[in-house]
């Protein structure tokens, strides 16, 4: 018997490359029956890969119509505070402004969100300046409570949420104008109050906080207690006004009129109106971090609505370059602090906080520009030469981090 190169045995098969039946002769059993499931495989992931751009370029083109039909005020922007230098360089710092404008709203909104019929006092009722650092690290939100005693300029001593609304009534013009003449003061008030440069305006008005809250289909909140602050209840504990918000202690979610309620109630809340600050802080987080998730993206043209209704903003401030700067910023990544305030005081235009611009500046200077702090040494830790850390908090320190907490009053 031969013994030929490719063995002894004369019926052996052919290696594979002489095969003429071709090379999947050899082929592991069960090969061949996966091959249409690779190529379903293949298909999905180019389909995949193609609904993504699809969906990627409807939203770059909701954002741009979105920005092309917001109103936009011609605000002066980027001036440091008056002698000073710019103490956050290449930062950025928004202005974030909830009014109280009734000019828009139709008599049946009016009676739904029960403001009132007198046109609204174009009050400031929440004030925030977003300070963005330029390292993408994480983001601040700084209270500015509208009590605050501070200086308008041309116009005295007078609560910081009336700014706007001194310079809004000062002015001539198209409402637009007077609303930039009213947003101008407010800034420069800000500017003069915090040291620190404004970049960007956002105003959004009380319909606003409607409108949004219902496009993005409610905002959760968690309250720590029960809360009535209706009129009527206010009237039988010998109080007055109230926002007319009423839940239970809990997990809810609110949109639309009680969202509005829960961020205006100043009234039943231990620490007042610096309460209502920590409630802003804490619905706008949980706000932006609805819009983060990925089911918003098909809500963008209801909420495009409500921003194109009811939202100014700066003529330089493009919701694609601030979606695209905010897309490494979760809400994890943004913290809440409020300016530090000395005391409360009762003066000629009403009760207020009394404040320290110098205080709050050093403040804010220290937060934008953090320097590492030592270790304490063993021997020198948790001790304080006649008094003790627990009372070492002082006066005027930033309220609790409202975006942390696991429930809010």
């Amino acid at each position: 018997m031969s013994s030929g190169r490719y063995g002894a045995d004369p019926n052996a098969p052919l290696p594979p490359h002489l095969d003429p039946r071709g090379r999947h002769r050899g082929r592991a059993k069960g090969t061949a029956r996966f091959a249409p499931y690779k190529l379903l495989g293949g298909t999905l992931g180019v389909l995949l890969s193609v609904g993504l751009l699809v969906l990627s370029g409807y939203t770059w083109l909701t954002y741009r119509n979105i920005d092309n039909g917001v109103h936009r005020l011609k605000v002066a922007l980027n001036a440091p505070p008056s002698g000073k230098k710019d103490v956050d360089g290449k930062d950025q710092n928004i202005l974030l402004v909830g009014i109280d404008d009734r000019t828009t709203m139709t008599p049946q909104q009016i009676r739904e969100l029960k403001v009132g019929n007198d046109g609204g006092s174009m009050a400031t009722d929440t004030m925030m300046i977003l300070h963005v650092p330029a390292n993408g690290k994480k983001a601040t939100l700084i209270s500015l409570p509208r009590d605050s005693y501070v200086n308008i300029p041309g116009h005295g001593m007078n609560k910081l949420n009336s700014a706007f609304s001194a310079g809004y009534n000062a002015a001539g013009g198209t409402p637009d104008q007077k609303r930039t003449a009213g947003a101008d003061l407010l800034l420069q008030t800000i500017t003069d109050l915090t040291g620190l440069t404004i970049n960007h305006y956002v105003q959004i008005s009380f319909i606003g906080f409607y409108d949004i809250s219902k496009a993005i289909g409610g905002v959760p909140i968690n309250l720590c207690h029960a809360v009535n602050d209706t009129v009527a209840y206010n009237r039988s504990i010998g109080s007055d006004g109230g926002s007319g918000f009423r839940m239970s202690a809990g997990k809810h979610t609110i949109s639309g009129v009680q969202a509005l309620e829960f961020v205006r109630q100043r009234h039943n809340l231990p620490n007042g109106d610096l309460d209502r600050v920590r409630r802003q802080q804490y619905f706008l987080t949980a706000a932006f971090r609805k819009v983060a998730s990925v089911g918003i993206l098909f809500k963008l043209n209801s909420l495009g609505d409500a921003l194109k209704k009811d939202v100014y903003l700066d003529p330089s401030l493009h919701l694609t370059d601030l979606a695209r700067q905010m897309e490494n910023l979760n809400a994890n990544n943004i913290i809440g602090k409020t300016i530090p305030f000395e005391r409360f005081e009762d003066t000629e235009v009403g009760s207020v906080e009394i404040i320290s611009p110098a205080h709050v500046q050093r403040f804010l200077a220290k937060l934008v520009n953090p320097t590492p702090t030592p270790s304490p040494s063993p021997s020198s830790a948790g001790t304080r030469t006649g008094t003790s850390t627990a009372s070492a908090k002082p006066t005027g320190s930033s309220t609790p981090n409202a975006i942390d907490a696991k429930c809010i009053n």
